[in-house]
């Protein structure tokens, strides 16, 4: 994980368990296997969070305005969150708790976004 933000940090650590828990569940793998296709899935989706333009100022990527997530990938996606969500309570409580808790962020718009930087660089 490279980005620095704690946020986006913990949207992928969110996203990686998911994807392990529907890889599990779905595929049949085991411990920390993911199949060919959960690991394709899993490295676009954390290049997506390193290059979204909200970074601490995210929501979930479910909520967000700007979908940056090609259509096959964002079914995926869905697939996955489906699966994986109510599962993660049991898997990974904390996490599941800050994405529920993240998804009740009203998501800004890349305007809102440009205004409130804007905003701050002048305080």
């Amino acid at each position: 994980m490279t980005t620095k933000h704690p946020r986006i940090t913990r949207e992928k650590k969110t996203i990686d368990k998911m994807v392990h828990v529907y890889c599990r569940g779905k595929h049949g793998t085991k411990g920390n296997q993911l199949c060919d296709d959960c690991t394709e899935f899993l490295a676009y989706a954390f290049m997506r969070l390193d290059k979204c333009p909200f970074q601490e100022e995210k929501s979930t990527c479910g909520k967000c305005l700007v979908h940056c997530y090609q259509p096959d990938m964002k079914e995926k996606a869905k697939k996955i969150m489906r699966y994986s969500g109510p599962r993660l309570i049991y898997r990974s409580p904390i996490l599941a708790l800050h994405h529920v808790f993240d998804g009740r962020k009203k998501p800004l718009t890349l305007k809102e976004l440009k205004d409130k930087k804007q905003k701050n660089s002048h305080t």
